[in-house]
C-alpha cells in the first residue's frame, strides 16, 4: 500500500517542486529582512553589524537549501528502498 503512494510519477515531481518553491519563498520571508539591515549598515559604514547580517541571511538560506534535517531522513531512505528495488507500481490495483 505504500508503494503505491511512493511511486514517483510526474505529478508527484512537479508537486515535490512546488512544495519546495513555497518552503524557499517561506524562508525568504525570514531572510530578506536582516539582508536589507546588513546592506543598510555597510552603506552605514558599520561594517562588522552589516556583514555579520548578510552572512547571518545567507547562512539561513545555506542551512536550509544543503543541510539534512532529522525529518528528512525517514523520506530520503524510503525514496532510496523504493527507487532501487526495481519493482513498478503501474500494474497494482489502486
Amino acid at each position: 500500500m505504500v508503494g503505491a503512494f511512493l511511486n514517483a510519477s510526474p505529478e508527484l515531481g512537479a508537486m515535490k517542486e512546488l512544495l519546495e518553491t513555497i518552503k524557499l519563498a517561506g524562508l525568504m520571508v525570514f531572510a530578506i529582512p536582516p539582508a536589507l539591515a546588513g546592506i543598510h549598515f555597510l552603506l552605514a559604514g558599520r561594517l562588522l553589524i552589516g556583514g555579520t547580517l548578510i552572512g547571518l541571511a545567507v547562512g539561513l538560506v545555506a542551512v536550509k537549501r544543503w543541510l539534512t534535517m532529522p525529518g528528512d531522513v525517514p523520506g530520503l531512505v524510503l525514496g532510496k528502498l523504493v527507487g532501487s528495488s526495481g519493482t513498478d507500481a503501474e500494474g497494482e490495483d489502486r
